[in-house]
């Protein structure tokens, strides 16, 4: 059982209650309610991932039989789409082997009933324990701007999805076990792994990041690993690589699936034998770093081919981490668009306040090949342009190359449409309503009817040449 300080530090977190019985869900509701948690209680697994979708839960707490769907069933769900989540199975005697056979694949414990108040607590206090919040004594929980939370600066997200992997993030990050990050480019990767240094024990050290595939092999091997004075033509003097720079803190290689395969074997050695050479030395240095690396590429295809050592990978993915597409993330897309408008209104000095709200509507339900990295694109783009405070559909539309489309019911477009219609005629004409008429077949009488309906005069369409001439 956790200490009152632990528990305490607990108060507040949300539990999510599922069983079929409403007794016991009344009851489950009051005695943790007067622990200090916030209660959600549902009747059946569906309502379960249903309300989980909306806001995830610090653990949930499930009987095993249930209508439709049971606590197994649920169980395998949070299992594979929100692994880090811990589940407790309440089980009649009947269900204690299903409930063994869950354990042995990471529910996190289960209780028979009829079980004491005080014993679910005390599973409930240790599953919290998993993925709460560092206590107010713990070092990490102030760093240099004085805020426990400051590990998520940037990370801006309200979707579950996110809520999710930045719960796994915060587990791992303690540890220093190596850390692949996948993901699409722009995405955030790189933005990731920094929330990760800073929720880490190394939030003190350096954070070093490097992306493999910008630099040219020859420099990238002397940016990493350093060289000695004359190593090379044009080494005048030596060189600290950015290895031995990260060192007592954290190395980010982003897209490491681009590094050269020749590198890839001194990368290896650095990790298996926690030391450096640089570039035409003859002694090798002691470094101490904890790596984390990304990739958009397909690691196991690259393997397959050729073309990224086994070795390595086993080294690198001791821990994934998957980011989500934007368009996965689409409850995001407000939230970062306006942290973006603060941001590049700031930077261009322009009191613009936000997006009008059929723009915000728009890129909600946009395509975003780019993800994040053109989601702020879009938005500093719009910045750049607007006039107005809140900046209007049109330019959204503009940054996003979207075709203007305005919805007009069949008058207003039969009269745009005549409207436009007379005025490429009489500037053909140059203002003459007799020629002007013969090619739209009407008479003239009618013809200036239309002129007259749409506010148009001939005469507005005459050069100096013309004006002279019959009508």
């Amino acid at each position: 059982m956790m200490t009152g300080n632990a528990a305490a530090g607990n108060a507040g977190a949300h539990i999510l209650i599922v069983d079929d019985d409403e007794d016991i869900l009344r009851l489950l509701t009051i005695r943790l309610k007067a622990r200090g948690f916030r209660v959600t209680a549902v009747g059946s697994a569906e309502e379960a991932l249903a309300r989980i979708a909306v806001e995830a839960p610090r653990v949930v707490v499930s009987d095993i039989r249930l209508p439709g769907r049971d606590g197994l069933s649920l169980f395998e769900e949070l299992r594979l789409t929100r692994p880090s989540l811990p589940v407790i199975l309440l089980t009649a005697h009947g269900t204690i082997p299903d409930a063994v056979s869950a354990t042995s694949k990471g529910v996190f414990g289960y209780l028979t009933k009829p079980f004491d108040s005080q014993t679910l607590l005390a599973k409930i206090d240790q599953a919290l324990s998993l993925s709460a919040p560092a206590p107010a004594s713990d070092p990490l929980a102030a760093d240099s701007a004085g805020a426990a939370g400051d590990w998520l600066a940037g990370m801006v997200f309200c979707s579950s999805r996110m809520a999710e992997l930045m719960a796994e993030v915060r587990m791992v990050a303690r540890s220093d076990a190596s850390i692949l990050i996948r993901g699409d480019s722009g995405t955030g990767k790189e933005m990731l792994a920094r929330a990760i240094h800073r929720a880490s024990l190394r939030a003190r050290g350096p954070f070093v990041a490097i992306n493999c595939g910008a630099i040219p092999e020859p420099l990238l091997e002397s940016e990493l690993f350093g060289h000695v004075k004359g190593a090379f033509t044009g080494a005048a003097s030596s060189r600290v690589g950015l290895i031995q720079a990260a060192n007592g803190g954290t190395l980010f290689l982003d897209e490491i699936g681009d590094m050269p395969l020749s590198l890839q074997v001194k990368l290896l050695r650095v990790l298996q034998e926690r030391v450096v050479r640089p570039v035409g030395a003859t002694r090798a240095e002691a470094v101490d770093i904890r790596l984390l690396s990304a990739t958009h590429r397909d690691l196991d295809a690259a393997m397959a081919a050729g073309q990224f050592r086994e070795d390595l990978y086993y080294r690198l993915d001791v821990v994934s981490l998957t980011l989500p597409p934007l368009d996965e993330r689409r409850e995001d897309i407000p939230l970062l668009a306006t942290h973006f408008v603060q941001q590049v209104a700031a930077k261009y000095g322009k009191p613009i306040t936000g997006f009008a709200p059929e723009a915000l509507e728009a890129l909600a339900g946009a395509s975003w090949p780019g993800n994040v990295r053109q989601l702020y694109n879009v938005v500093e783009q719009s910045c750049a342009l607007t006039s107005t405070p809140l900046i209007p559909l049109s330019l959204v539309q503009r940054a996003l190359r979207v075709p203007t489309m305005e919805t007009l019911n069949y008058t207003e477009a039969k009269q745009r449409f005549e409207r436009n219609y007379l005025v490429q005629l009489l500037k053909l004409t140059d203002g003459n309503v007799a020629d002007a008429a013969r090619i739209a077949d009407r008479n003239r009488t009618e013809f200036y009817r239309l002129l007259q309906k749409h506010d148009l005069t001939p005469a507005m369409f005459r050069s100096d040449s013309a004006s002279g001439k019959e009508e």
